[in-house]
C-alpha cells in the first residue's frame, strides 16, 4: 500500500512498558494508521518512514529537504510532539548559548545547572566581591565552578556507616539528587565520587566476592569505568563473564545470559542465604547503541543469588521514577551528573548503596578509598583571597590565645560551614537551586521519553536514507550498529560512514570534521560480539579502513572475554535539550559524505581543532 500525499499518520502513544521489549521488524512501505491507543512498534516505524515521504533515499546532499520542510513532515507524522515544546521554551530561556555553540551529541548523565543560572550567579558573585573591595582583581569573566570536590581518605563501608555530609552544600545536594532520582533515603545511602570511573572502582574494591564468585556484565561496548572494574576484580581472582551480542543488530543472546545467571554454583553465606554468586552489572540500555534491556534481568539475577549493580548513567532524566525501578530495586546504582549542558561537562559520580546490602561490602586496605569525595563551596581564587584577607583583618582585631599562630596557610584553610555562613548567597545559589534538575522535573518522564524516542528514530531513519549512487558493492553510506527503527531504543546511535568504494572512513576523522562544523560527536569501541566464521570474514571486509594508522586497532580477533572482534564507531547521544534542528544539522553534515571528494578536500585543508593542513 502506498502512502498518499494527504495521509497523516498519527502518533498517539510513545510510552511502551519498560517491563517487556519487543523487537522491531518494519515494512518497506509506509502505511498510515490512526489509533487512540499506543502505537505498536510496526506502526511507529511506519510513522517514522513517512517523515521523508515521498523520498526513500538520497544520493546527493544538495537534494535534502530544507529544515522547514523536514520539520513540517515530522510534525504531521507525530502531531503529539508539540506537547514537548516546554523543553524548547526552557532551552531558549535558560540555555540560549546553545544557539551559538556546538551542537552537542557527546553528553551523558544529568545536568545540574542552567547556563542562565551560571551567568546570573557570576554577575551576583562579581557584584558581591566588588562591593567589598574596589580592587580590580574582582573584575573577571571566568565561569563559575559552582562547587569543588575534596577527596576523602575513607573506605566505602566506613563512609556509609560512620561518614556524613561534610558541608551544608553537600547535604543539600544529596537531598536534591535523592529526590530527583526518586530514591528513598530510608532504603539507600548516597556516596559522592570523583566521577563514574571512581564509582565503579570503589565498588569493585569494596564488594565481598566469595570463593568461586563471579562478575557478570551486560555491555556491548568498552568503557573506562567497566574495564577498571573488571581489572580490579581479576586482580582479586574473580572470574569476569559477559553477555554476548549478535552482529550487527547487537541483540543480546538471552539464552546464554540466562544460562550464566542460573548455572553457577550456589555458595551459601553464614546465614544460609544464596546471595553470594557475585556481582551482576546491568545497564538498562546501551549508552552507545541504544539497545534496550528488560528490568526482568535484574529480578532474575537477584532471585538466583546475585547482587545487582544498575548502571544508570545512560538513563534519561527522571527515568528512575519508572515502574520498573520501583519494582526491582538493585543493590547498588551508579549515575553521573555534570554542571552545565554544552558549557561545563565536569561534575561528579553518585554511588547508591541499598542499606540492606551493606553487609556485602568489605573494608579494603588498598586504594579502594581513592575517589570518595565531599562537595565543598567553590570560590574563584580572587574571591578566596578576599575572604582570607577579610579573615586576617578580623583576627587582628580579636584577642588571640598565646599559643595561636597566624600564618597564611591556616587562614586559607576555611571551614566549609563558616565560609557558607559568610557567603550564604553563594551556598543557596550553588547548592539548593539546581535549575537543570528542576527543568527535568517540570517536564516529567512521559514527555522526555516521547521527545527522545521521536528524535532518535527520525535521525536513524534519516541516516539510513543516505545512499551512494549506483553502489556496485551494495554497501550503504551509513551502517547502524544496534537497533534501527524501534520505539524501545534508547537516545543513542552508533554508526560508521563508508565511501563509495565501500571503505570505512576513520571515525576519528569524522569526529574532527564534525567538530569543524560545530557538531560534537563521540566515539566508542563495540565488543562482546559473537560471530561465526562467515560473519567474521564479511565483517573484516566491511570494516576495512583507508587510514593506515587506524587499521591495527580496527579489528580484533578476540577481545578480553574471548567473544570475538571489536569495532570502532562514531556515536551520537541525544540529551534532554536536543531539538529537531540539532538532529537535522547532524543529518545534513553526514550527507556531505555523499560527495566523493568531500573527505579528501576537507582533510587536505584542515584538522578540526588546530587547523593544520594534513594529507590523507
Amino acid at each position: 500500500m502506498n502512502l498518499s500525499s494527504n495521509s497523516k499518520p498519527c502518533f498517539n502513544g510513545c510510552f511502551p512498558s519498560p517491563l517487556s521489549l519487543v523487537s522491531a521488524e518494519s515494512s518497506d512501505t509506509p502505511k498510515p494508521r490512526f489509533s487512540n491507543v499506543a502505537l505498536s512498534n510496526q506502526e511507529f516505524a511506519e510513522s517514522i518512514y513517512s517523515t521523508l515521504y515521498p523520498h526513500t533515499y538520497f544520493t546527493n546532499h544538495e537534494t535534502l529537504p530544507t529544515l522547514q520542510d523536514s520539520y513540517s513532515n515530522f510534525i504531521k507524522a507525530f502531531p503529539k510532539f508539540p506537547n514537548t515544546f516546554k523543553i524548547d521554551e526552557i532551552r531558549s530561556q535558560e540555555y540560549h548559548h546553545l544557539t551559538f555553540s556546538n551542537t552537542c551529541f557527546d553528553y551523558t548523565g544529568n545536568g545540574l545547572f542552567s547556563y542562565a543560572q551560571q551567568q546570573r550567579s557570576l554577575l551576583s558573585t562579581t557584584s558581591l566581591a566588588a562591593a567589598s573591595s574596589s580592587s580590580s582583581m574582582f573584575a573577571t569573566t571566568e565561569p563559575l565552578s559552582f562547587f569543588d570536590v575534596s577527596y576523602k581518605s575513607v573506605t566505602l563501608p566506613s563512609q556509609i556507616l560512620y561518614g556524613g555530609h561534610d558541608t551544608e552544600l553537600e547535604l543539600r545536594m544529596s537531598e536534591r539528587i535523592m529526590r530527583f532520582m526518586n530514591v528513598s533515603e530510608s532504603e539507600y545511602t548516597l556516596v559522592f565520587t570523583a566521577n563514574e570511573v571512581s564509582a565503579f572502582k570503589i565498588l569493585a574494591n569494596s564488594f565481598q566476592f566469595h570463593p568461586n564468585g563471579e562478575l557478570l556484565t551486560v555491555y556491548d561496548h568498552s568503557s573506562e569505568a567497566l574495564e577498571t572494574m573488571i581489572q580490579v576484580c581479576k586482580n582479586q581472582g574473580v572470574t569476569a563473564l559477559s553477555a554476548e551480542f549478535s552482529w550487527p543488530s547487537l541483540k543480546m543472546n538471552w539464552r546464554k545470559l540466562k544460562k550464566k545467571i542460573i548455572a553457577n554454583k550456589i555458595i551459601k553465606n553464614n546465614n544460609g542465604n544464596n546471595n553470594n554468586k557475585g556481582l551482576f552489572v546491568f545497564p538498562l540500555r546501551s549508552r552507545v547503541t541504544g539497545t534496550p534491556h528488560s528490568y526482568v534481568w535484574m529480578s532474575m539475577a537477584q532471585e538466583k543469588g546475585w547482587r545487582v549493580l544498575l548502571d544508570a548513567c545512560s538513563m534519561r532524566p527522571k527515568e528512575t521514577s519508572s515502574l520498573g525501578l520501583s519494582m526491582f530495586k538493585p543493590d547498588f546504582m551508579i549515575c553521573s551528573f555534570y554542571k552545565v549542558f554544552g558549557e561545563n561537562p565536569s561534575g561528579f559520580g553518585c554511588l547508591f548503596v541499598k542499606k540492606s546490602s551493606i553487609c556485602s561490602l568489605k573494608d579494603s586496605c588498598n586504594d579502594s578509598a581513592l575517589g570518595i569525595v565531599s562537595l565543598v563551596p567553590a570560590f574563584k581564587k580572587q574571591n578566596l583571597s578576599f575572604i582570607a584577607a577579610a579573615d586576617v583583618d578580623d583576627e587582628e582585631n580579636e584577642p588571640k590565645p598565646k599559643d595561636q599562630c597566624s600564618n597564611s596557610n591556616s587562614v586559607l584553610k576555611l571551614d566549609s560551614f563558616n565560609s557558607g555562613k559568610r557567603f550564604g548567597h553563594m551556598i543557596d545559589t550553588f547548592g539548593s537551586e539546581c535549575r537543570g534538575l528542576d527543568h527535568a522535573d517540570s517536564v516529567g518522564l512521559m514527555l522526555i521519553n516521547c521527545r527522545a524516542r521521536c528524535l532518535i528514530n527520525w535521525l536513524v531513519n534519516a541516516l539510513l536514507s543516505l545512499q551512494h549512487p549506483n553502489p556496485e558493492n551494495g554497501i550503504s553510506m551509513v551502517r547502524i550498529y544496534g537497533p534501527n527503527i524501534s520505539s524501545h531504543r534508547g537516545p543513542a546511535v552508533a554508526f560508521n560512514i563508508f565511501d563509495w568504494k565501500g571503505e570505512k572512513i576513520d571515525p576519528k576523522l569524522v569526529q574532527k570534521l564534525a567538530d569543524r562544523n560545530n557538531i560534537s560527536l563521540g566515539s566508542a569501541f563495540l565488543r562482546n560480539m559473537k560471530l561465526d566464521k562467515n560473519q567474521e570474514e564479511e565483517q573484516r571486509a566491511l570494516e576495512s579502513s583507508a587510514s593506515d594508522d587506524y587499521r591495527p586497532g580496527l579489528y580484533k580477533k578476540r577481545d578480553s572475554h574471548g567473544l570475538g572482534p571489536g569495532i570502532f564507531v562514531v556515536t551520537s547521544t541525544l540529551g534532554f535539550l536536543t531539538n529537531f534542528e540539532d538532529v537535522y544539522r547532524l543529518w545534513a553534515f553526514i550527507s556531505r559524505f555523499l560527495d566523493a571528494d568531500f573527505v579528501e578536500k576537507e582533510t587536505w585543508r584542515y584538522v578540526a581543532l588546530n587547523q593544520k593542513t594534513i594529507d590523507i
